[in-house]
């Protein structure tokens, strides 16, 4: 069983003009390490693969050693038995998805292998593209196949550097889903770099930020989000709730789609998705209006009841955590918080325009 402290470290790595100097420890769930460009996050996550070299430190997991610089421990990346998946996949490109997949599994003793084969490639939805050469392949399916190889080994940890940066917004949903699934299903630890808090808090279950290879703040994803330490290294313009949905029969000819979020219904754009699908949509957190009272005869499809949890005053704009039997995160202005009288345990209406909603699978 997997220790309460999964991972701890303590490196620093030495570059011309800049160190990376971080100390956690990650529990076995999901934890993001996040952070704008160039503050050392990749290069964090390489010490962990064994990929890079620290200068200075220890790095341990599961309880077993893999690198210090104290016992000159350094254990091989290959002998971590860690899965890498990169920002730009890195498949074989003159193998089929199958060959690819298979790779790792191949090289990975019999006594080893926890995760069926089979199993892998029908929860990736990959069955239907073994055959084909990865060259054929698009973003979103060389990134699942990216996902299927680095887990066929059996990995005790799996590690991932940007791996939805290269993608679009419906490529983007896919691999969240398909994430999730990883997660519920088989309980792999994963440790993934991200410049996107949209991405962090829909996956994380812990965030690591980083600035100027320094720590800046560390702990819950859901506490951390309405931190100034936070606030500072973060843009929260663009801080969208992705949410996972279930597809509902329409009623009006096809011209919009219903899914069910927490114990709420939402209209979004049409979608091809039949009752009981999952579906991803996304809705940038300032994009939804506040009201303490249901609107009447206004042109946005969705008023939805919800309740205020918290409220984090963030000096230039002001978070708003409302739940809906799922949360999602408002964005308004600090003017907007003391007209409204806001406190936590108010009930509120989400007021959300129909277009204002992107579907993401």
């Amino acid at each position: 069983m997997a220790t309460e402290n999964f991972i701890e470290f303590n490196i620093r790595k030495r570059f011309t003009g800049f160190d990376l100097d971080c100390e956690a420890s990650f529990g076995p769930g999901v934890t993001a390490i996040f952070g704008p460009s160039g503050t050392g996050k990749t290069t964090l996550l390489n010490c962990l693969a064994g990929m890079a070299k620290p200068d200075e430190g220890s790095i341990s997991v599961d309880g077993r050693t893999v690198f210090s610089s104290e016992s000159k421990t350094d254990v091989r990346p290959e002998k971590r038995r860690f899965g890498y998946v990169f920002q730009d996949s890195v498949l074989f490109p003159h193998k089929s998805v199958r060959d690819n997949i298979q790779y790792g599994y191949n090289l990975t003793p019999v006594g080893s292998r926890e995760i069926d084969l089979d199993h892998l490639v029908d929860m990736l939805g990959l069955s239907p593209l073994m055959s084909r050469n990865v060259k054929n392949l698009s973003g979103g399916e060389k990134q699942r196949v990216a996902l299927a190889r680095a887990l066929a080994i059996s990995p005790k940890l799996l590690l991932m550097d940007e791996p939805l940066a290269s993608l679009d917004a419906r490529f983007k949903g896919t691999i969240i889903s398909y994430l999730k699934r990883i997660v519920r299903e088989l309980k792999i630890p994963m440790v993934f770099v991200s410049h996107s808090l949209s991405e962090v808090t829909a996956l994380s279950d812990d965030t690591l930020a980083i600035e100027g290879g320094r720590t800046v703040a560390f702990g819950p994803t859901r506490s951390l989000l309405g931190s100034p330490a936070l606030a500072a290294v973060a843009d929260y313009a663009a801080l969208e709730n992705i949410l996972e949905g279930e597809a509902l029969p329409s009623q009006d000819g096809g011209a919009t789609s219903k899914i069910r979020v927490g114990e709420a219904e939402l209209l979004i754009p049409a979608i091809d998705a039949a009752p009981g699908d999952a579906v991803m949509v996304s809705v940038r957190a300032g994009d939804i209006i506040l009201s303490l009272e249901a609107p009447q005869k206004i042109s946005a499809r969705n008023i939805v009841k919800a309740v205020v949890r918290e409220i984090h005053d963030l000096g230039s704009q002001v978070l708003v955590f409302a739940d809906v039997g799922e949360r999602i995160t408002v964005e308004i202005t600090p003017g907007a918080l003391a007209d409204l009288s806001l406190r936590v345990g108010s009930d509120v209406y989400l007021v959300i325009k129909t277009n204002s909603i992107t579907v993401m699978s």
